[in-house]
């Protein structure tokens, strides 16, 4: 047993639909170590149920996987917005979605989260206690700059794969786009005195960052 088998074994286990989730993802679609997983889903909805949030906004849905288990700590009468580029995973997003209870409390959007930030009315008229980045890392800087706003007052946001399985210290990454985006994002937010951060290593990197009240 190595130690993620450990630390698997010794959390929570995840539902039958989030393992259901897990099996059509790895048997459909390109890249399926982009979902959360059990360990890093449990994190999520603990932390969810920690804040209790009204208003949850998500950048990069997938498959539906750490929606679902961010609506586990939603307040009542709590929604999330969830946000996904890749229209091919509309039909599979909705299934997984409509397979839960929680699935009523979620509104996917599909197209560039950029765009929609700045120009859907339902998402920049909101304010969210609660905004979990897991999108394109080269725009990581970007989001931040347009979710900050959105973010009410001590509020916080959550950004994945902040580590990039090691690349961002590793000097032989340094002409990949995605990995500067990353660096340039924990530069920014290490820099930010508005907020206060730390990164868990989880995964490839986790930042857990809470927006000072002004």
């Amino acid at each position: 047993m190595d130690i993620q088998e450990y630390i698997e074994k010794h959390s929570s286990e995840e539902t039958e639909l989030l393992r259901q989730i897990t099996h059509t993802t790895h048997l459909n679609v390109i890249n399926p170590h982009m979902l959360s997983g059990q360990v890093q889903g449990r994190l999520l909805a603990m932390i969810s149920h920690m804040i209790r949030p009204k208003r949850i906004l998500e950048l990069g849905t997938f498959t539906g996987y750490s929606a679902l288990c961010l609506a586990e700590g939603l307040s009542e009468n709590g929604e999330i917005v969830t946000i996904e580029h890749n229209d091919e995973l509309e039909e599979m997003i909705l299934h997984h979605l409509e397979q839960s209870p929680l699935g009523e409390k979620i509104r996917l959007k599909i197209g560039d989260a950029k765009q929609i930030l700045k120009h859907d009315d339902e998402v920049k008229g909101q304010k969210y206690d609660l905004v979990f980045i897991d999108a394109d890392k080269r725009e990581y800087c970007t989001y931040m700059e347009d979710v900050y706003p959105l973010v009410v007052q001590g509020g916080w946001i959550l950004a994945d794969n902040t580590l990039w399985d090691g690349h961002v210290v590793d000097p032989s990454y340094d002409k990949d786009a995605q990995t500067l985006g990353l660096r340039a994002f924990n530069d920014m937010v290490a820099k930010d005195d508005r907020l206060e951060k730390v990164i868990l290593p989880i995964r490839d990197g986790l930042t857990i960052i809470r927006k000072r009240p002004q």
